[in-house]
């Protein structure tokens, strides 16, 4: 059982830009391609990004291509998104996700953290 801690979420101005951080509590987080959905009020869940295992493939929406950037530390079993030039629809409850596989899809196998909410005021 892997969990997944994330933080960083809040209240900015379009424009601005956050870091949202995912803690993993899984010792073989190197196992594990990580990855960022979210989902926006009356709206259903979306990926948004994911990273593989050793960090060396990305993949984005294209909503937020040239915008967003996830990362990863192994060492410190973390898991990032770099968000520049916010919009107000990028407003939503972000989720950390662990996957065995590299994976843009909503899955059994797929472990969520609980969210972080992200304000996007215009």
């Amino acid at each position: 059982q892997v969990q997944l801690v994330e933080s960083g979420g809040g209240l900015v101005q379009a424009g601005s830009s956050l870091r949202l951080s995912c803690a993993a509590s899984e010792r073989t987080f190197s196992n594990y391609a990580m990855g960022w959905f979210r989902q926006a009020p009356g709206k259903e869940r979306e990926f948004v990004a994911v990273i593989s295992w050793g960090g060396k493939t990305t993949h984005y929406a294209d909503s937020v291509k040239g915008r967003f950037t996830i990362s990863r530390d192994n060492a410190k079993n973390t898991v990032y998104l770099q968000m520049n030039s916010l919009k107000p629809e990028d407003t939503a409850v972000y989720y950390c996700t662990a996957d065995p596989l590299f994976s843009t899809q909503v899955r059994r196998g797929t472990y969520w953290g609980k969210g972080t909410l992200v304000t996007v005021s215009s």
